[in-house]
């Protein structure tokens, strides 16, 4: 990686730079179940850390051992940056280029989307212009991103969008069509003829898993790593699918566990994107409304539909950070986050 990927930027910051003590507060938490009161209290704020950004994507929390433990980073699509948030310093660029390097104008949504942590400590990034899974050693690494996957049997991805890393250094992802010069509609740069979710194994093996989801987006694993669910933003079929993951690392028949229509018909903003799971099991996902929470069925039903976490803006992913309880998302322009009483994985 070229030494500019990771230098900071010198141009002016589109979003708050500087930490604040008293942050803003925005929406409104929306108790649609008494359960929801063991998950969010109910003096929670939900406080906006920083603003203007085009769209703010795929929060993930980077522990390390810092006075505050952490930091977070985050990524602006369209503006194919990462950025890092600290309670200290506030909102500064990380990463950029972070999902397109090359120079020509390529899309309206060419930077990095979904980014999560793997068993080593390495960045994953879903990258929508250079249309792969790349690694990234944070602490004390160096020779810049590893490419885990770019192709499909000699075909280009069209453009990955979020990843879960599994335990066994596997890690899965979504490959719908948002980061495609033309989306959906593109016949010249998109190569594959499905829209799908993908296992890159720590070899460099790819396999197709799912082949028939119209829009896959978010992903993520139950605690025990034996169902794997997926949000499809897909306003005329808006779920939260769940899959059992089998020995293999394949998956089995999937099942709806959260049908977002009702909530679409109550003109609520928003689809099913980015999501997560807590240590008990609840799906924590961006939909109508902003954040929904959803508690499991025992018998592998649909879940339990216990409120909401209203953003006033369309939401696109969250995680959990800290000590495990606050809920960092990102919904437009906005960073915000909740303080929970539920303890993310």
């Amino acid at each position: 990686m070229k030494k500019s990927i990771l230098s900071v930027l010198l141009t002016s910051l589109s979003c708050v730079a500087v930490a604040q003590t008293n942050y803003p507060t925005i929406g409104s938490i929306e108790r649609l179940d008494p359960k929801l009161d063991a998950l969010i209290p109910k003096d929670a704020r939900i406080e906006v850390l920083a603003s203007g950004f085009v769209w703010s994507e795929g929060p993930v929390w980077v522990k390390d051992s810092g006075s505050e433990g952490g930091y977070l980073l985050f990524s602006d699509v369209p503006q194919n940056t990462v950025y890092k948030w600290t309670e200290k310093e506030g909102c500064v660029p990380f990463i950029k280029p972070s999902g397109y390097t090359g120079v020509a104008h390529y899309s309206d949504e060419p930077g990095s989307n979904g980014l999560a942590l793997d068993g080593k400590g390495r960045l994953i990034s879903a990258e929508h212009g250079d249309r792969r899974i790349s690694a990234l050693v944070l602490a004390g690494g160096s020779g810049g991103k590893k490419t885990l996957a770019d192709n499909y049997m000699g075909k280009r991805f069209n453009s990955p969008n979020d990843v879960a890393p599994h335990s066994n250094g596997s890690v899965y992802f979504t490959d719908p069509p948002y980061g495609l010069p033309d989306r959906e509609k593109d016949t010249k740069a998109r190569e594959l003829d499905v829209f799908g979710v993908y296992r890159v194994t720590p070899d460099n093996k790819v396999t197709l898993i799912i082949n028939d989801l119209t829009r896959p987006n978010g992903i993520a694993f139950s605690p025990d790593e034996k169902t794997l669910y997926i949000g499809q933003s897909d306003p005329q079929k808006p779920y939260v699918m769940a899959y059992p993951v089998q020995t293999d690392g394949t998956v089995g028949k999937g099942r709806i566990f959260y049908d977002a229509t009702e909530g679409m018909k109550q003109n609520l903003q928003g689809v099913p994107d980015g999501l997560k799971v807590d240590k008990n099991g609840n799906v924590w996902t961006s939909g109508p409304g902003g954040i929904v929470i959803i508690a499991p069925d025992r018998n592998d039903g649909p879940g339990k539909l216990l409120g909401r976490i209203r953003t006033g803006a369309a939401t696109a992913n969250c995680a959990f950070g800290n000590d495990g309880s606050t809920l960092y998302i990102t919904a437009d322009m906005y960073l915000i986050r909740v303080k929970t009483l539920a303890k993310g994985l």
